[in-house]
Parts: C-alpha cells; sequence; structure tokens
C-alpha cells in the first residue's frame, strides 16, 4: 500500500491560514491534492491536520482525514518527519500494509503529478532508502559573495574567482515539494538529506519556497505564467 501524508495544521504566523489560502482560485492545499490524485500512484491521500476547517477542504479535495492530528504534533517546533511518522503508525495499527509513503506539501502548487509518479518509479527501482525533488541553483554557488566585517565584498571560493562557470560543478538544493519514503526508511529515523536518497531533478520554473508574502506573489505569477491563467 502507498500513501500520500500532506502535513497541514492550522495556525500559520507569518501567512495567516496558509494552508487553506485562496491561491489563483484554490485553496492552496488542493493543489497538492489534486497532483497526488492524479498521480494514480496513491492507494490512499490523507491530510495530517489538527484544524477542522483545513480537514474539511481537504475532503471536498478528495483526501481523507482518518484522524486529527494530536496537540503535541501540531506546535511550530514539530518536524515533517515526526508527523509522518505518526500518520504511518496509525495505518500500521489498523493492520494496513504500508509499503511507502510520500509526504507531500501543502503549500506547493507547482507540484506535478507525473514527478510524483517518476519518482516513485525511481525509489521503487532503487535500493535507495528516499526519493525526492530537487533543483539546480541559478547562479554557480562557487562564484557565491559575501560581506565581511568592515562591508567589503570578497567571495566565498577565491580559489574559482577565474574559473568558467561550465567548468564548475553544478549545484542542487531541495525543491521543497514533496518526500517518497520508505515505511522502514521514516520509521527508522534515516536521514534524508544523504547518500540514503535518489533525486529528481525539477525545472527551476516549477520550483518557489512560499514562506513570506513576496513569496505567494512570486509562486502566483509563475503558476499563471506557466498555465496561462
Amino acid at each position: 500500500m502507498k500513501i500520500a501524508v500532506i502535513p497541514a495544521r492550522g495556525g500559520s504566523k507569518r501567512i495567516p491560514g496558509k494552508n487553506i489560502r485562496p491561491f489563483c482560485g484554490k485553496p492552496i492545499i488542493v493543489y497538492s491534492i489534486e497532483a497526488a490524485r492524479e498521480s494514480g500512484v496513491f492507494d490512499e491521500i490523507i491530510v495530517s491536520t489538527d484544524d477542522d476547517e483545513i480537514a474539511a477542504i481537504a475532503r471536498q479535495a478528495g483526501a481523507t482525514t482518518p484522524f486529527m492530528r494530536p496537540k503535541e504534533l501540531a506546535d511550530d517546533h514539530t518536524g515533517t518527519a515526526e508527523v509522518v511518522k505518526h500518520a504511518i503508525a496509525w495505518f500500521l495499527a489498523k493492520g494496513k500494509d504500508v509499503s511507502h509513503v510520500c509526504c507531500i506539501y501543502p503549500t506547493a502548487p507547482l507540484v506535478q503529478a507525473h514527478f510524483l509518479r517518476e519518482a516513485y518509479d525511481l525509489l521503487a527501482g532503487s535500493d535507495a532508502a528516499f526519493a525526492f525533488s530537487v533543483t539546480s541553483y541559478a547562479f554557480p554557488i562557487q562564484r557565491a559573495l559575501r560581506f565581511t566585517a568592515g562591508g567589503r565584498v570578497v567571495p566565498f571560493h577565491p580559489e574559482h574567482r577565474m574559473t568558467r562557470s561550465q567548468d564548475l560543478e553544478a549545484a542542487f538544493h531541495d525543491a521543497g515539494q514533496f518526500y517518497w519514503g520508505t515505511v522502514a526508511a521514516f520509521r527508522d529515523g534515516v536521514p534524508i538529506f544523504s547518500e540514503h536518497s535518489v533525486g529528481i531533478v525539477l525545472p527551476r520554473h516549477l520550483v518557489q519556497d512560499i514562506d513570506t508574502i513576496e513569496d505567494w506573489e512570486q509562486a502566483e505569477y509563475m503558476f499563471r505564467a506557466i498555465n496561462r491563467y
């Protein structure tokens, strides 16, 4: 059994109501649910939440809310891994034979169904513990600059001051959309950002972290451009 876990607690501080705030005409969490449904890879798509309004919207969009997340897992300090482990424990306690879990963030309106499928195929066809979305940095990280205490600008890596961009190794970062993993890997606390994982590369125009109102507006511009909206 393969399940999607969308962690969506209430009480966001930086963007009030973030997980169900309207994004280009829909509550933002709906895009994650729709992508999961369209992928056709999940036996069940659940939303782990402590909020009744989020739960109602999730069910209307086609997800299930088989439990309400306990308060001790709904504060500012609870990590995503703990939420996923709680969901896994709930399913196993019900006698469900869960093999793989995909955590999909509720504020990932650019997530694409086919990447969810491809990431699962990549994980299932390897001996890795996790498969998650990554994207490339737009500028060589070896050319990064920093300010000194005196306000001067200097390179982080002076040895690459004159190295041609095409001769520098490409660098990638977490795209912040989804994380596939085996049940054993989640339960055992295997580190995701390690040699235990494989990455599926997303184009940069499909990646936008949303932590501030400015991020939100940028994501809406990108969504409208991609979808001719």
